[in-house]
């Protein structure tokens, strides 16, 4: 049976999986082609680099928001990639916030943020049936849809409002889009018999959301997780994105140590802070288990 493995020591967010899976040999080439049919490619551009982050080289991905002046890599940078962390960082900056949704939200932000976008502003019926509407095949169809409605009934429940309801404005931006779509096409494009994943650290401390300051994880990331297993971290800002959170407790099926497999790929994803004590990636394998 093959198997992908989610060793989530850093934390995780969208785009950290994405850098992840293209990095242990998942094919890049469908990705783009695949995620033209979601027809916003006028909105952005992605860039894969390799980086080094504490001794490891891995691959770092990034949704660049055309629109705008700025960049923004931003984009996710921070955005999510960290989203999460970066956040981190971010949030380091904090606003990093909100994580999540924020984050990019702020990201935005900041960075186009703004502005930018606006598309930013796409409800969840939106989402729906722009990924409905792409003819992707059944099970990335399904990934995708899945990973959006956990979120979107997260963010319901702690904002009071109906699934269909849910204004994405963070989690809705074109990069947030690219991440939860892109992993389900590539997780798809993998052919998988199951997806297991370690304990997920959430970070500690405090940060600056677009309501104020909350503890890590912010609420809806928690909400996300509820069910999944959290590890305590020292480390201070947020290490799982509500993206990346989502992602996880959607897919996997089983949450613990590394299982009994023989590891045939292995891939690192760069999120976009970096630690001093550690490497900030996602690592993810492929491999059998009997």
């Amino acid at each position: 049976m093959k198997i992908l493995y989610f060793d989530c020591f850093s934390g995780i967010s969208g785009d950290m999986v994405i850098g992840a899976l293209i990095d242990a040999g998942a094919d890049r080439a469908h990705l783009e082609e695949e995620l033209k049919k979601l027809n916003i490619e006028d909105e952005y551009k992605l860039t894969f680099n390799k980086v080094v982050k504490n001794g490891i080289t891995s691959t770092k991905f990034d949704v660049i928001l055309k629109d705008h002046t700025h960049d923004h890599q931003h984009s996710h940078d921070h955005d999510h990639s960290h989203e999460a962390h970066n956040h981190q960082h971010s949030h380091d900056h904090d606003h990093s916030h909100e994580a999540h949704d924020h984050h990019h939200s702020h990201d935005h932000d900041h960075s186009h943020g703004d502005h930018h976008h606006h598309h930013d502003h796409r409800s969840y019926k939106h989402i729906v049936e722009m990924i409905k509407s792409a003819q992707f095949s059944e099970r990335a169809e399904s990934f995708a849809l899945r990973i959006f409605e956990k979120i979107g009934i997260a963010e319901g429940k702690i904002h009071g409002v109906p699934l269909e309801d849910v204004h994405f404005h963070e989690v809705g931006a074109v990069d947030s889009i690219i991440d939860i779509v892109g992993v389900a096409i590539l997780l798809d494009q993998l052919n998988l018999d199951g997806i297991y994943a370690s304990a997920v650290p959430v970070g500690s401390g405090k940060i600056h959301i677009d309501h104020g300051i909350y503890p890590v994880p912010a609420p809806a990331t928690l909400e996300i997780l509820k069910g999944v297993p959290i590890a305590a971290s020292d480390v201070k800002g947020e290490l799982a994105t509500p993206t990346g959170a989502a992602i996880i407790a959607t897919l996997a099926e089983n949450f613990g140590t590394l299982p009994t497999m023989t590891v045939e790929q292995i891939g690192y994803g760069a999120g976009t802070k970096t630690f001093p004590s550690h490497p900030n990636v996602l690592r993810v394998m492929i491999g059998e288990v009997k």
